[in-house]
């Protein structure tokens, strides 16, 4: 039976997930992260062997089987580095059709049913991805190049900027916040003027993990808390909106899939990039991806062998969960 391989390469984790042509999920690996500008190509190309030979074991096939591959790679981002990223690809022997995306693109194949849409990722950064109804033309922000390129929303824009809101009741341009207290206690400051003396002086460092404790804040009403919430939110919708206009969009009716834990934070990113974006497309559903990615890349390397995919794919997502369920 024909058989279609589909790997998530992420800044922390790789993921490889194999079908058959039934949508039947039979055989999954994890490893390591696979982004080319953390560990290079040939980095990459380890990764790739190391999770696709274990996902093959864990089917029980060889790599002849597969028919159709579909990657979707972190740190893919522009086109003029598909033929590296190909090249990378290249050892693990495929002889089938396979096609490369970067890896936001999979959440659109796993989390619409339509197969073509919008993904917003927010993580440990942010991403915003489209694809149009015929897949002949893609929407993007630049993605993950931070503050030059205006692109706000992951949980390092949100711990900055609760640490400015911190800033601000220091030299009294804004109100108290009780964000103040848990970075003090955080970050182990002896008061207020410490923890700001402490970070300037780079005796403190902002901490990734401190966003939970924004939103924990959030949660209990805290206005500021809740501004810096709302405004990633609004980020993210602005990032969404900009992708919609490149795809015209506008008068559509599409899936606006969101990738990332930061979407289960607080109702208010989700509220607030809703917003943004119902104002400029009215028709647009927001949908939580519940599946891994990595489900969109199988899907990717069925269509790209001139599969249909629409008949398969919830029977697909459902032996995903099972297999997993079982690991």
């Amino acid at each position: 039976m024909d058989h279609f391989l589909g790997i998530d390469v992420g800044g922390s984790k790789t993921h490889a997930l194999i079908s058959d042509a039934n949508g039947s999920a039979v055989g999954f690996a994890s490893a390591g992260a696979g982004n080319w500008e953390d560990i290079g190509y040939e980095g990459l190309t380890h990764v790739l062997l190391d999770v696709t030979e274990r996902a093959l074991q864990n089917a029980k096939i060889n790599i002849q089987s597969i028919c159709g591959a579909g990657l979707g790679i972190g740190g893919f981002d522009w086109n003029s580095q598909r033929q590296e990223h190909l090249q990378a690809i290249k050892p693990l022997g495929l002889n089938c059709p396979v096609e490369i995306v970067n890896d936001a693109t999979l959440g659109i194949l796993a989390g619409s049913e339509e197969a073509w849409g919008i993904s917003i990722v927010s993580g440990t950064g942010c991403n915003c991805r489209g694809w149009s109804k015929d897949y002949k033309k893609e929407g993007r922000v630049v993605g993950g190049a931070g503050a030059w390129s205006g692109e706000a929303g992951g949980a390092f824009d949100i711990v900055e900027r609760a640490m400015r809101a911190v800033t601000f009741e220091w030299d009294k341009r804004g109100p108290e916040t009780a964000l103040t207290p848990l970075f003090i206690q955080t970050m182990g400051a002896a008061d207020l003027d410490d923890l700001i003396e402490g970070l300037y002086t780079s005796r403190f460092d902002l901490d990734l993990m401190t966003v939970q404790m924004v939103f924990r804040v959030a949660a209990a009403k805290d206005p500021v808390a809740m501004d810096v919430i709302r405004w990633a939110g609004e980020q993210l919708g602005q990032m969404a909106c900009g992708v919609i206009r490149q795809l015209q969009l506008e008068k559509e009716s599409f899936d606006v899939v969101l990738i990332g834990s930061l979407f289960d934070g607080h109702a208010l990113m989700t509220e607030s990039l809703s917003a943004i974006i119902h104002q400029l497309a009215e028709n647009a559903r927001l949908v939580r991806l519940s599946v891994p990615p990595v489900v969109g890349g199988v899907i990717l390397g069925m269509q790209t062998a001139g599969m249909e995919t629409r008949p398969i794919r919830m029977n697909l997502i459902e032996s995903t969960r099972v297999l997993l369920g079982k690991r």
